[in-house]
């Protein structure tokens, strides 16, 4: 069935609009719950924050100062679920060293209570102190000079932009229409126009969810043309640096009494980040700045000595409920509203809570007796008997295991009568070419960007794919 023939002449239960993880994850659970859906983006599938975050599952520390127990503990019960059930080959438990210098500006033992009731919350079993020594086993880099002492906690890591991709795959599997590239134009009673490959469609649907985050107001302006702004961005960009191949934890940096930045080991390279920043614009004319890169570089110094070389940076946009205050003391809550046709706009969120958000929205639409029980996504069955149809090293093998899980296998069938589809894509990433075929036959990839940025880890290379969009996410290093 063609792209145009998904959506034309079908009423849906349900129209999706975003395919970041929010709406992946909304369509992901309806389809689970029985729900007829259409899921369409402008763009790629993850194409803007959902592969542009700080890559972490976590209850978020630095959320217990600001008194929000009740988010920390149930990003941990998300955490927990995404680790062991929905997610276990792309969500992967990672240690974090919180050095506290003679100059910080917190004081130790302010931060080992806080990391020991953190720890209670995520049922971990850690010490809240760690001697230097163990410290710099962890994370070999770690700035000593001037270093009192250092708290340990746990939390997780993931390929974000996969994530999303796996909820995808998963509401596909279930029948659902999944388009991207494919942009909603108009907003109506009984659903809504969708221009697909040049053609306008009227895609008919019971109900409209809005998850385009940072585009949340454009869309809702769709359905209500005087519709008052409802959200602000808060700007996080993100560096890719050489190193971290001998990391067994991360870095938590502090900087102030509420704000901190990470360094963590992330699919074989070091990822610096995030500045929290607030921008005042349209979503499309965020970018990543000189400024940007050095303070986040100044930043991670703090704590990382002899940092490589910058191979590639991001910028993501972090959606807020709309008030004063700065953007790094905002919370991190969901809202959910209503326009005048009905749509239900979601706003706000955490990665680590994406299931949790999606569930709720279905109890806003009036859905009953959900299900909140962790489901398995694709892939993440079998870990432990998979069939390799193809002889690979362990390095390439453990790194098709964390992308597609099970999967694997379907990614390497082609293989067995083409073995250069065994070969890298580019030198120094494990990725080979099963994975880019794969990539446009299995999962929705258009451009080489989607190949390159969201289905791989290609990019990390910094080779710049030639079809890359203006002013898109993807953004080498000098």
């Amino acid at each position: 069935m063609g792209r145009i023939e998904a959506l034309d002449g079908t009423r849906f239960d349900l129209l999706v609009i975003g395919g970041g993880i929010i709406g992946a994850g909304i369509a992901e659970a309806a389809t689970a719950h029985g729900l007829k859906v259409a899921l369409v983006e402008r763009g790629d599938f993850a194409s803007a924050t959902s592969s542009a975050s700080s890559k972490l599952i976590h209850g978020g520390l630095r959320y217990l100062q600001m008194g929000d127990i009740r988010l920390v503990r149930e990003a941990h019960q998300e955490r927990r679920a995404l680790m062991s059930v929905v997610a276990p080959h792309l969500v992967h438990r990672l240690p974090f060293v919180f050095p506290l210098y003679d100059n910080g500006p917190h004081r130790p033992w302010f931060v080992r209570t806080g990391v020991l009731l953190y720890s209670a919350l995520a049922r971990a079993k850690l010490n809240g102190r760690v001697s230097e020594q163990r410290a710099l086993r962890l994370v070999p880099q770690l700035r000593t000079e001037g270093l009192h002492s250092s708290a340990l906690y746990a939390d997780a890591w993931t390929n974000d932009g996969r994530l999303t991709l796996a909820n995808i795959r998963a509401a596909a599997d279930r029948g659902a229409a999944v388009l991207n590239y494919a942009e909603v134009t108009a907003i109506h009673a009984d659903g809504a126009d969708v221009l697909v490959d040049g053609e306008t469609i009227r895609v008919q649907a019971g109900a409209i969810v809005n998850a385009t985050g940072p585009w949340l107001d454009r869309v809702r302006r769709l359905e209500d043309p005087d519709a008052a702004p409802s959200i602000r961005l808060s700007k996080g960009v993100h560096v890719i640096a050489d190193g971290g191949e001998d990391w067994s934890a991360a870095v938590t940096i502090p900087h102030d009494k509420v704000r901190v930045s990470f360094a963590i080991p992330w699919e074989g390279k070091l990822l610096l980040g995030t500045t929290d920043t607030l921008h005042d614009g349209e979503p499309e004319d965020a970018r990543v700045t000189d400024d940007d890169v050095r303070t986040i570089l100044e930043e991670a110094a703090v704590a990382v000595r002899d940092i490589g070389e910058v191979r590639a940076s991001f910028y993501g946009l972090r959606v807020l409920p709309g008030g004063p205050g700065a953007t790094a003391n905002a919370r991190r809550e969901t809202v959910y509203t209503r326009g005048a046709y009905g749509m239900l706009s979601v706003a706000g969120g955490k990665l680590t809570t994406y299931r949790r958000i999606a569930l709720d929205a279905l109890e806003q639409l009036g859905v009953s007796n959900i299900d909140r029980k962790p489901r398995p996504l694709p892939g993440a069955g079998g870990l432990d008997r998979i069939d390799w149809p193809v002889e690979l090293d362990p390095a390439t093998r453990l790194h098709l295991l964390h992308l597609y899980g099970s999967l694997a296998p379907e990614v390497l069938a082609p293989a067995v009568d083409d073995p250069s589809l065994l070969e890298p894509i580019v030198p120094g990433r494990p990725d080979i070419r099963a994975q880019e075929l794969y990539a446009r036959d299995h999962e929705w990839a258009r451009t080489d960007e989607d190949v390159y940025r969201r289905r791989t880890t290609v990019w990390l290379a910094g080779a710049e794919p030639d079809d890359a969009e203006p002013g898109s996410l993807f953004k080498p290093g000098s």
